[in-house]
């Protein structure tokens, strides 16, 4: 990943999507229910094994996010409407997301 790729924007995409804008001009739309199932913290990924405990069909299809943080100047932490707000992406980790699950707008 280069260090020097950050994103620059994210907001509402659509009723159903985040949209993330990246320092290299490549934005994407990416599914809130994608981004809630695949939540890095201990919650949602067994911190031994690295195995998801989380279900996908535990999370409502209807999942919003109801607020979005900087972690210093590596990361982003997604708070969402069912209570869930203790996962943080790691950059590189949000920018793999996007290619391998977002819609590429640009």
């Amino acid at each position: 990943m280069n260090p020097n790729l950050i994103p620059t924007r994210i907001d509402k995409h659509s009723p159903t999507e985040m949209l993330l804008t990246w320092s290299d001009g490549a934005s994407y739309a990416v599914p809130f229910v994608d981004l809630r199932f695949f939540c890095p913290c201990a919650g949602c990924v067994d911190e031994h094994t690295g195995e998801r405990t989380i279900l996908r069909s535990s999370i409502a299809p209807e999942v919003r996010p109801v607020g979005v943080q900087l972690v210093g100047r590596y990361g982003v932490q997604i708070s969402w409407d069912d209570g869930h707000a203790t996962g943080m992406f790691h950059f590189d980790r949000l920018r793999e997301l996007c290619t391998k699950l977002g819609r590429k707008l640009t």
